[in-house]
């Protein structure tokens, strides 16, 4: 069957369709097609409260983008979520109802923790050794949400006010850190030892940038190195001589900066990237969801 998953991120929208091929013991998720719009509604709701008229109808052609590419797909069903920014913003709600108006596009509006929630729902938990905990690291432009795990459970999970967005436009507080450190500091303290996976465009540039798409781990001290070296171009730059993205040129050191400090306190010296994100976990949860409405179990 064919699935799409919409994301609402504070720095940009993502549409992904994937092809699910169900095989035993477990179905296979192939990615068709990755759509990515920079909107950055993050930049209004942070510093102003609320998302412009001009952000408005970028999103809102977006979605009906969206909406044509799921029919052309002819995609069996979809699940739409919005993150930080829309949660902030004091016009979020009618938004999404014009969007559902408009774009014929239902778009549930996820509070931090069901966003790591979500974020989990890709199984990776499942491909990974027992003898570890594991500490989810999802950076986004407006929230962090961590998710500490083991033995394929969460063991506990929070969202903090701490995004790359934010970051840039001097919106996250000495309190919001605190909080971030606090929290570590009460659950990472684990019997087993503690590995971390990271999730986000950021840290998978980063890796990138580090040693290819082959490696799936990145050390905190390579992290820092490839954040001192960017930082030393211009924004400019880093779109024309390092080949960055211009949405992507200036978070990168906001995100290396969150992913730096979540790891030195946790302890942590390298991380792994398995390169999924939230429209991955969307994908997981709609095939479930799909599959047990088929055995004729509709509860959630």
């Amino acid at each position: 069957m064919k699935l799409a998953a919409i994301d609402i991120g504070s720095n940009a929208i993502r549409l992904l369709l994937c092809q699910v091929i169900e095989t035993t013991p477990a179905p296979v998720f192939k990615k068709i097609e990755m759509v990515r719009v920079p909107i950055r509604l993050g930049e209004d709701v942070f510093t102003q409260n609320k998302i412009s008229i001009e952000k408005t109808e970028r999103l809102v052609k977006s979605m009906k983008a969206f909406r044509q590419l799921i029919d052309v797909f002819e995609c069996e069903g979809y699940k739409a979520c919005a993150t930080s920014a829309m949660r902030d913003s004091e016009n979020g709600k009618d938004i999404i109802a014009r969007i559902k108006k408009e774009a014929d596009i239902h778009i549930e509006i996820i509070d931090g923790h069901t966003e790591a929630k979500l974020i989990y729902a890709n199984h990776v938990a499942e491909e990974l050794s027992n003898d570890f905990n594991y500490l989810y690291i999802d950076v986004g432009g407006g929230s962090t949400e961590l998710t500490l795990f083991g033995e394929e459970h969460i063991i506990a999970s929070k969202s903090f006010n701490i995004g790359t967005i934010r970051l840039l436009h001097d919106k996250v507080t000495k309190e919001n850190w605190d909080e971030l450190k606090q929290w570590i500091k009460q659950n990472c303290e684990t019997e087993k030892p503690l590995q971390a996976i990271g999730s986000g465009g950021n840290i998978n540039k980063l890796n990138k940038m580090a040693a290819g798409r082959e490696k799936k781990s990145i050390s905190a001290k390579k992290i820092k190195e490839i954040s001192d070296y960017i930082a030393e171009f211009s924004y400019e730059e880093r779109i024309s001589k390092l080949g960055l993205n211009e949405d992507r040129a200036d978070v990168i050191i906001p995100a290396a900066k969150i992913f730096l400090t979540t790891m030195k306190h946790a302890g942590i010296e390298k991380i792994n990237v398995p390169q999924l994100g939230l429209s991955d976990g969307l994908i997981h949860v709609l095939h479930e969801k799909i599959q047990r409405e088929k055995m004729g179990i509709f509860s959630e």
